[in-house]
């Protein structure tokens, strides 16, 4: 399990504007760490924000912020994702205008260059045309390029460097090193009198350009959160004093009476109290069926009605609601970073300074060893290489990735509660199934009771009920259904004790009873031995045989059954089609196990295990070098959960606090599990593509932009094709991130 913003500890999330490389990603981090009171931080800079947990001053945040050279903005409640897209929206127009600002000038200068249109800077009859278009570069670099400067001159305050130093150095050098050129181009008689005003310009251009289409497919990757935002309604219809009203979503109270219509979604999570109705969940649970709702189920904000009116009680609102949860846990699992973006980072921050440093080696080799011009060929080069490597691709390759599959999973009903889990699902090797709920139903009901002596089946029942009443085992809730449709009077239970794993005791009506397996009628003393036939037969048949003992002696019988899930079958044996194994492991007898086992596909079951022991089988499993899964209910599995390496609770779609677990199945089916193993499976492959391009490129670019096939071929790189290069790397990124979008997993 691994460390991440708790659910209970206060956090903030705020929007960081400026931030343009993985470089940038450490200076907020740090600026917001420095915080007094702040515990935690997550920035991701997929989506441009960051999540900030502890106790803190919101303000001081965002000084901290700007004192680091990036402009900050809180953001509260769900109700921003209209701002969020609007802000996307004005930043994608002004980078077009931007690049196409310098486009224009840039493109008809450097053709005009090349075909010979433009006067010789040593030409005195043309040489007046020089300093107007330096003059025009300039404004140019301030207009489409004066964010990198004033990122770059904050960074240099703070003694930082980051992809703005970058940018800043090449396209300002290009500029300057082409404006004395226009004075002293007679003077330096072995320099090629080439200005590079044109070069400046479309480099800003390109990545101006390539920001934009960045920001444009970044803003794709975030559709599964802008979806589960915009389910949220914005009024909600209440009964008051008899009287139904329209009011703002943020006005309902606690406990107050809402009427929701056909059609409509439901503002909140609540209790249906009048009516039924059929509801769609499928954006919650990833279930395209429709829920049928009778009184008392439970209803959650955002799912859709789609037939009958009815009214509902609201238990939980605003940011305790089931929906808000798990926007809350996508985000926080979208800024989360797994393992395998810690190499990237370390990377990322030294990547700047040393290229700088390759920069300046670059310049002095040429201008040491190279034909004449040498010093063009020197400032050619070294910009090249300044221009090329910006590290934008490799901050982006891990958490690009990470944000499309954590909105895919949960657009699918799959709730991943953080990037590491996301990564080491793949691994796993053996999985470990809770019976319970898991394979089965969870919903078992009474078989067969089988009275001894001289009581009756009625008599069994209210015994058996009246000791299970307080109880909310799956197994005693079936019993108490059955005496409750049967309309059966249940006694007081006294002196009541549960013996975890075998059973309970109690004394009813002057009576002693016991009630459980046959581990607690040993423990308790009394011979059922005639009966041990009569239990393997039950077992065998996957029921869950219990006996009832009174005053020492058995008394009867009562089986329950619990079926298996129609797709545990299914998806077990697409658990073992990808190389897992699968081991089931249950408190339940081994005969009823074994029954349960062969319906599902199971070879390997564990049975009469406690809860307590299902850890251990864990830590046993990983001594031998097993990365293992644990899949089970998110409570009596607490534990065994936390000491998987990945642990699946399986739950419903309001049921998503469940901090044991590191990925939730919303809908309760276990098919999801191998899908969301295919869907980490795809998330790695798809960030070590990522990676792996991101690497190349900067590994390979470098050194062509540094010359190296130029004593061999005679090629140089040109400063306007590095920086297209550059701008197209992270637009490559991004583009095959959102690719997760629509990967297959249903394999």
């Amino acid at each position: 399990m691994n460390a991440q913003i708790e659910d209970d500890t206060p956090s903030t999330r705020i929007s960081i504007l400026g931030m343009r490389c993985a470089g940038c990603v450490s200076a907020v981090e740090g600026a917001l760490q420095d915080v007094s009171g702040v515990t935690e931080v997550a920035v991701n800079f997929a989506d441009h924000s960051a999540t900030v947990s502890g106790e803190f001053d919101t303000e001081a945040l965002k000084q901290s912020v700007q004192d680091a050279g990036f402009d900050a903005a809180i953001m509260e409640g769900l109700e921003n994702v209209e701002d969020e897209e609007q802000q996307e929206e004005e930043r994608y127009q002004k980078l077009i205008r931007k690049a196409a600002a310098a486009g224009i000038f840039g493109f008809p200068l450097m053709i005009a260059g090349h075909i010979g249109l433009l006067p010789d800077m040593a030409n005195p009859e043309g040489h007046w045309i020089w300093p107007y278009i330096s003059l025009i570069t300039l404004g140019l670099l301030f207009y489409s390029g004066g964010h990198f400067f004033q990122g770059a001159y904050k960074s240099l305050l703070l003694k930082q460097a980051n992809m703005d130093t970058l940018i800043a150095l090449g396209t300002g050098s290009a500029w300057v090193y082409s404006t004395i050129l226009i004075d002293y181009s007679e003077s330096l008689a072995s320099i090629s009198p080439h200005a590079y005003f044109e070069a400046s310009v479309i480099i800003l251009a390109f990545i101006n350009f390539g920001s934009a289409l960045e920001t444009r497919a970044r803003g794709k990757t975030s559709a599964a959160i802008r979806e589960l935002i915009g389910l949220q309604p914005r009024t909600a219809r209440v009964v008051r004093e008899g009287k139904e009203l329209d009011i703002e979503i943020d006005q309902v109270g606690l406990d107050e009476t809402i009427r929701v219509r056909p059609g409509e979604k439901i503002p909140v999570d609540g209790v249906l109290v009048e009516g039924h109705s059929t509801i769609d969940e499928s954006m919650l649970t990833g279930e395209p069926m429709p829920i049928e709702k009778h009184i008392d189920d439970q209803v959650a904000a955002g799912t859709i009605n789609q037939q009958g009116s009815f009214l509902f009680k609201a238990t939980r609102i605003g940011r305790d609601t089931a929906l808000a949860q798990i926007i809350q846990s996508v985000r926080q699992a979208q800024s989360s970073k797994p393992a395998i973006a810690k190499l990237a980072d370390k990377i990322s921050a030294v990547f700047v300074p040393a290229v700088v440093g390759i920069s300046v080696l670059t310049f002095f080799i040429w201008l040491i060893f190279a034909p004449d011009p040498a010093l063009g060929y020197a400032f050619v080069t070294s910009m090249t290489v300044l221009v090329i490597a910006c590290p934008c691709a490799l901050g982006l390759a891990t958490p690009i990735s990470v944000m499309v599959s954590v909105g895919r999973a949960a657009q699918m009903g799959i709730l991943i509660r953080n990037g590491e889990a996301l990564q080491s699902t793949c691994k796993i090797q053996t999985l470990i199934l809770d019976k319970t709920g898991t394979v089965t139903e969870g919903r078992p009901r009474i078989n067969q009771i089988i009275p001894c002596a001289d009581y009756s089946e009625t008599e069994l029942l209210s015994y058996a009920a009246s000791i299970e009443a307080a109880s909310e085992h799956p197994l005693a809730i079936a019993i108490n259904n059955e005496a409750n449709e049967q309309n059966i009077a249940l006694e007081k239970a006294n002196s009541f004790k549960a013996v975890p794993g075998h059973g309970v005791t109690a004394e009813i009506s002057d009576h002693e009873v016991c009630f459980g397996n046959k581990a607690l009628m040993d423990e308790q003393g009394i011979d059922c031995s005639e009966h041990i036939e009569q239990l393997d037969s039950l077992s065998e048949s996957a029921q869950t045989p219990m006996l009832l003992a009174i005053d020492n002696k058995i008394a009867g019988i009562i089986s329950v059954a619990d079926p298996i899930k129609k797709d545990s079958a299914q998806a077990i044996k697409a658990l073992r089609d990808q190389g897992i194994r699968v081991l089931m492991v249950t408190g339940d007898n081994p005969k009823t196990a074994q029954a349960i086992a062969q319906q599902a596909g199971i070879d390997e079951f564990k049975a009469q295990v406690l809860p307590e022991q299902k850890a251990e089988v864990v830590k046993e499993l990983q001594s031998r070098g097993h990365v293992v899964g644990m899949v089970g209910d998110g409570i009596n599995d607490a534990p065994a959960l936390t000491q998987a390496d990945v642990g699946f609770a399986i739950g419903t779609g309001t049921d998503v606090a469940i901090e044991s677990a590191d990925v939730v199945i919303l809908q309760g089916s276990l098919q999801k599990v191998p899908e969301a193993i295919n869907l980490s499976n795809a998330t790695v492959t798809n960030i070590k593509q990522n990676l792996l391009g991101a690497f190349f490129y900067n590994s390979v670019g470098i050194p062509v932009a540094a010359g190296i096939l130029y004593p061999i071929f005679g090629i140089l790189l040109s400063p306007m094709f590095a920086g297209a290069a550059m701008a197209m790397s992270s637009v490559t990124v991004v583009s095959n991130a959102n690719r997760l979008r629509w990967v297959e997993l249903h394999k």
